[in-house]
């Protein structure tokens, strides 16, 4: 049987704290999660923990990419046609609160070039937009949408429609951002949402 060297050790321990702050985040929400709640929670202590990540802002960047992760491999391969799958997305987001604040707080932190997660945010909404240009493409192609439309301006557009709503939602829970996201899809349909 082969050993696990230290570096495998630390990959598996990087693993249990972000899966276990993940938890903790969806519990308390990211205003209240705390270092110390996640470090105790793995049996670490702050500064232990840290050394992991290199700071909290580093660490939150991390468990928001892991929740990427996962919510890639959960929504992207399901049934359904892109924009069903895309408000499913936004209604599971709304049941985790704590990673909506957690998302939308980093994102206006890290605006800052020099911000641990700066990179990170500028990297996914190069992606979310390449995501959303192919989804605009395909439905086009498929008529589903004004032949029109242009893609490219039709993805930023989205994004921008989900992270304000989300906004809007962290001050009135009574904001329906499922329907609301499915509202704005349905308004570029071929033919008007009957």
């Amino acid at each position: 049987m082969a050993r696990r060297g230290p570096y495998s050790k630390g990959v598996e321990k990087r693993a249990e704290i972000l899966d276990t702050a993940l938890a903790i985040v969806a519990r308390h929400g990211y205003g209240r999660a705390t270092v110390k709640q996640i470090a105790d929670a793995v049996g670490l202590s702050q500064n232990g923990l840290l050394h992991y990540f290199g700071s909290k802002d580093a660490l939150f960047t991390e468990i928001l990419r892991r929740r990427d992760e996962i919510d890639l491999a959960t929504h992207s391969a399901g049934t359904g046609d892109v924009p069903t799958r895309l408000t499913e997305l936004v209604a599971h987001n709304a049941a985790v609160p704590g990673f909506v604040e957690l998302h939308a707080r980093l994102t206006h932190e890290a605006i800052e070039a020099d911000h641990p997660s700066h990179e990170y945010f500028r990297d996914r909404y190069d992606t979310v937009r390449a995501f959303g240009r192919e989804m605009f493409e395909r439905l086009r192609d498929e008529g589903a949408i004004d032949p029109g439309l242009d893609p490219d301006r039709l993805a930023p557009l989205l994004f921008a429609v989900i992270d304000g709503l989300q906004t809007q939602w962290l001050y009135d829970r009574e904001v329906d951002m499922p329907v609301l996201v499915r509202y704005f899809l349905d308004l570029l349909a071929a033919r008007p949402p009957g």
